[in-house]
C-alpha cells in the first residue's frame, strides 16, 4: 500500500510539473483608411462614419483644430456617409457617398 501511495504521489508531481509555454501576440491590426478632419467651428464635434445602418463613433475633434483619425473596421473602397455633431447636439454636418480609399480623406467643417 505504501509503494502504491509513493508511486501515486510521484505521478501527481510529474503531471503538475512545469512545461514550456510560448506566448505570442498577433499582428497589429492595420487601418487602411483614415480621415483628416479640420474643425473650424467654435465648439468640439463628435465624428461618425455611417456604414449601412451602423453609426461608428470615431473621435471627438476639439474646436478650431485638425485631427487625423484612423477608421477601423471599414475596408478601403467602401462608400460611407460622414456625420459630425456638435457636442451640444444643436448642429449636424453630413457628407454623403464618400468612398474611403487607402489614402486619407480630407473633410473640412465650415
Amino acid at each position: 500500500m505504501r509503494v502504491l501511495m509513493v508511486s501515486l504521489s510521484m505521478l501527481v508531481l510529474a503531471a503538475c510539473g512545469g512545461r514550456q509555454v510560448e506566448v505570442r501576440t498577433g499582428p497589429e491590426p492595420t487601418t487602411d483608411v483614415a480621415l483628416h478632419v479640420t474643425n473650424n467651428l467654435s465648439q468640439a464635434v463628435n465624428v461618425y462614419v455611417v456604414s449601412g445602418t451602423n453609426d461608428i463613433f470615431l473621435k471627438q475633434v476639439a474646436a478650431n483644430s485638425v485631427e487625423h483619425i484612423p477608421v477601423s473596421g471599414i475596408p478601403a473602397g467602401s462608400t460611407v456617409n460622414l456625420r459630425a455633431v456638435t457636442v451640444d447636439g444643436t448642429r449636424t454636418y453630413t457628407k454623403n457617398n464618400v468612398t474611403l480609399a487607402t489614402t486619407m480623406y480630407e473633410w473640412r467643417l465650415p
